[in-house]
């Protein structure tokens, strides 16, 4: 697994309260992608996206209030082959698997990890992203 993180996600509470804070607070402009259901930010090398707490925790797996803290970190990787591979790796290390890599809803291929301390981590290939030859993603 490459050393390099391209999504953190932060569980939030009320989305639309979030997004207005962001976009219209701090004026931070909704990337390409973001819908009534997820908001995505290009903000320096990484992506921050806002996400649902409850739909976040259901979809790694987790329980909101079992030590969850509302927040994952994530790699994209080029192919759902490599997700395979890194989910492995990350096993293989040490780390425990929280949802097999699969298809998704929104059209990818991905699955989830917790570090040694717990972490959530989410390997996923999506389609509608590049992920260019430095790592980074490029969300337009």
């Amino acid at each position: 697994m490459d050393p390099r993180i391209t999504v953190v996600t932060l569980g939030v509470r009320d989305l639309a309260r979030s997004r207005q804070f962001y976009a219209g607070g701090l004026g931070w402009r909704p990337a390409t992608g973001s819908n009534d259901d997820i908001v995505f930010f290009s903000v320096g090398t990484i992506i921050l996206a806002l996400y649902p707490l409850d739909a976040l925790a259901k979809d790694a797996h987790l329980e909101v209030g079992s030590g969850f803290g509302g927040i994952s970190l994530a790699q994209n990787v080029r192919s759902p082959a490599e997700v395979d591979a890194a989910l492995a790796a990350a096993v293989a290390a040490g780390g425990r698997l929280l949802k097999p890599a699969q298809r998704v809803f929104w059209g990818g291929y991905s699955g989830y990890f917790a570090d040694p301390d717990g972490y959530p981590w989410e390997v996923a290939h999506n389609p509608h992203w590049e992920v260019l030859d430095d790592g980074r993603v490029k969300l337009e």
